[in-house]
């Protein structure tokens, strides 16, 4: 019952827009670190296709209980491969999730007077009193935030200061307003148009954190009413194009 109205809300959106453009419509839930890359995919396959892509944005643990409540979302980008296996194995996703990328982790300021020199050591200095995080039971990247932290020995000693937001898109809030002195989100995030050149960051070496593999399913909504349109886009989200894309926001793909 938790996400019943959004639920509702996001069915009175998909009728409308079947209205609208008939087949020629698909809605995708998106992990918030992909929101910026999705922006340009959605483009690109709309002149490719013709088709019109509407995007849900949320932490994969989110969008992924919203899915088992039946929300009407024909495909799952998710930021990790948990969430859209237990789908798969909940039968709300018609096929195995294949990796389209791997993220990558980056400590973020738009603060003055912080510096980042391949430690993470200032965020144990005074400068720094709040770090923002997005929640690691709902988030991939903070599952990996947290380890990272764990890796450089330092999280005991600054979880005190840790501000969790809801998904990567809430901490790019924190960080972004200036409401905390740092944060750690998506290096998609940072090489994105919008944030491209505005305060300073710091990749996190991968080796401090499990790899952020990242996982697409085409689920049982989408299978059932708009199964080539659905598989339209699975498909070009694994092409040369779409892989050029997602490679400029700085993701790892093969």
């Amino acid at each position: 019952m938790k996400y019943l109205f959004l639920i509702l809300d996001f069915i009175l959106i998909i009728i409308l827009s079947e209205n609208v453009y008939g087949q020629q419509h698909i809605t995708i839930a998106v992990a918030a670190n992909v929101q910026y890359a999705m922006n340009e995919l959605k483009t690109e396959f709309n002149k490719e296709t013709g088709i019109d892509v509407s995007v849900v944005i949320g932490s994969s643990g989110q969008l992924t209980a919203q899915i088992k409540e039946g929300a009407p979302y024909d495909i799952f980008i998710s930021a990790d491969m948990k969430y859209p296996l237990s789908l798969y194995s909940g039968k709300d996703a018609v096929d195995s999730p294949k990796v389209y990328a791997e993220g990558s982790l980056v400590i973020w300021t738009m603060r003055k007077g912080i510096s980042f020199d391949k430690q993470l050591d200032v965020l144990l200095s005074d400068k720094v009193s709040r770090i923002a995080v997005a929640n690691p039971r709902t988030a991939p990247y903070g599952i990996a935030s947290i380890e990272s932290m764990k890796h450089s020995e330092i999280y005991d000693k600054i979880k005190n200061k840790l501000i969790f937001g809801e998904s990567i898109a809430s901490v790019n809030q924190f960080i972004y307003s200036k409401a905390v002195e740092a944060g750690f989100t998506s290096k998609s995030v940072v090489f994105s148009p919008k944030m491209k050149g505005k305060g300073k960051w710091m990749e996190i070496e991968h080796d401090a954190y499990k790899p952020i593999k990242q996982g697409c399913v085409i689920l049982k909504y989408g299978y059932k009413n708009h199964k080539q349109e659905s598989k339209r886009f699975y498909d070009f989200l694994f092409s040369a194009k779409a892989k050029s894309i997602l490679s400029n926001f700085g993701y790892i793909v093969n």
